[in-house]
């Protein structure tokens, strides 16, 4: 047996051995590392981290994280749109085809946005948002447009029939006979709200089309020198009978004043606007017949915002007074998939020169419309609009139009349709677009003298502010 001292040796010479060994060899201290909200939502790949691990030294400099590097391509748009809510309206039969190049292109840049459609869905991780949801259940069971719509919600595109998921003609009342583009006009009033819903603190709400396309470094200087307290309406001009209203292919920009009139209104007067947009074919007019209602007219904002494409319009000629030449380009229409991504690459490329602080059509028509570096082109139309009507006995073919385009000093281009016969002139200049049997050429020297009067003929930049 141990005396009771002996007993206490045995116990503590351990623990204070330990304790000296533990001091002499402690291994590093470890703090923990915290996750910010970036990294959450961008995580750098598979590695573990363990905590307190040394890494060892390397030459090579850090990787960026995805945050890091949509930063250094977007950090300037990042900051300008950080007050601008954007949202992009579809539908079931055309979102699968035309979302996806704006998640690739025009929305990188974008923080904050939201689809809209009649469809909810996930697109390359992005989900999308009933729009009709909140449309009343008399509306839906009285009006035919909603078919589609209950039948998309009971079995999803699956349901859908072969003339349901056919394109239609857009002629001028729209797209009469596709159900989806029926069903669109729904869509403009509870986007309001919801927009609202998703970013109540914005100061400008962008809805656009899924064919829109918006150069968002002109759109930011733009807004930057209005006044989002004041009631703003910014569109392109349409009119339906008595209605004037901004079209919605081209985009439509309301302030945040505009939104929360619209808003409350809408709250008192849902079922009367639902009852007007039934009587209405196109919900861009439903929208601003409401907007009327609250006393907010549209500020017509043509030639920044185009119901076209960009080598579909005549950059020479005069609209409303303006000439879209020395205009800041805010938004196009009808771009297909191939157009967007084409313009984006101009786009990025532009203002990435650190060179450009604006691009105007200018600019785009010198990329885009007219180099210099083609008179005559085969199997496509230059959108010439004049109609040639040849003397009696004369035969129509492409090198009589080119010959009486060539006598006519006004004449900078021309176009021979050789199933019809038919020659056209026009006194100015488009691209056009590809169209078999259809012959087209340019007067070069004509077109050069042009744009050289039109060098200088910019003495500022024109924005329109009210």
């Amino acid at each position: 047996m141990f005396s009771s001292p002996r007993r206490w040796l045995f116990v503590v010479f351990p623990l204070l051995t330990f304790c000296l060994i533990y001091y002499l060899f402690r291994l590093p201290e470890s703090n923990p590392i915290p996750v910010t909200n970036s990294e959450q939502l961008t995580p750098s790949g598979p590695e573990t981290i363990v905590v307190g691990e040394e890494k060892p030294e390397t030459n090579n400099p850090p990787e960026k994280t995805s945050s890091e590097n949509l930063q250094d391509k977007c950090g300037h748009l990042l900051h300008g749109l950080d007050n601008v809510m954007v949202v992009l309206k579809t539908g079931a039969t055309e979102s699968l085809e035309k979302v996806p190049v704006h998640l690739a292109t025009t929305l990188q840049c974008v923080p904050h946005f939201a689809i809209f459609s009649d469809y909810e869905e996930t697109i390359n991780g992005i989900r999308t948002y009933d729009v009709l949801r909140n449309v009343s259940d008399a509306t839906m069971a009285s009006e035919p447009e909603f078919n589609i719509y209950r039948r998309l919600q009971e079995v999803g595109r699956e349901g859908l029939t072969d003339a349901e998921w056919g394109d239609d003609t857009n002629g001028p009342l729209g797209k009469v006979n596709n159900p989806g583009w029926k069903l669109d006009k729904w869509k403009f009033l509870p986007m309001i709200d919801q927009a609202l819903e998703v970013m109540p603190d914005a100061k400008w709400y962008v809805f656009l089309e899924a064919d829109t396309y918006m150069v968002w470094p002109n759109l930011v200087n733009w807004l930057s020198h209005l006044d989002n307290t004041r009631q703003y309406y910014l569109g392109s001009p349409m009119q339906i009978g008595e209605t004037l209203f901004g079209y919605g292919g081209a985009g439509i920009i309301l302030s945040s004043q505009t939104m929360q009139r619209l808003s409350s209104y809408r709250a008192r007067a849902q079922e009367k606007l639902e009852g007007m947009t039934a009587n209405e074919w196109a919900g861009d007019c439903a929208l601003a017949r409401a907007l009327r209602d609250v006393n907010v007219d549209l500020t017509w904002a043509w030639p920044m915002m185009m119901t076209s494409r960009p080598w579909e319009i005549d950059h020479f000629s005069e609209g409303y007074g303006r000439q879209p030449w020395c205009y800041p380009i805010i938004s196009y229409h009808h771009m297909l998939p191939r157009d967007i991504e084409e313009m984006w690459r101009f786009d990025r490329g532009f203002f990435a020169s650190g060179k450009n602080a604006l691009m105007l059509h200018a600019d785009v028509y010198q990329k885009f419309i007219y180099d210099g570096s083609f008179t005559v082109r085969e199997d496509w139309d230059n959108l010439s609009g004049v109609k040639i009507d040849f003397a009696a006995g004369t035969i129509p073919t492409v090198d009589a139009c080119a010959e009486v385009c060539a006598r006519n000093q006004d004449c900078l281009q021309y176009t021979f349709n050789e199933q019809d016969r038919v020659c056209k002139h026009a006194p100015t200049t488009f691209a056009g677009v590809a169209k078999n049997g259809t012959h087209s050429g340019w007067m070069g020297s004509r077109v050069q003298k042009l744009l050289r009067s039109f060098q200088h003929s910019c003495p500022e930049v024109q924005y329109i502010f009210v």
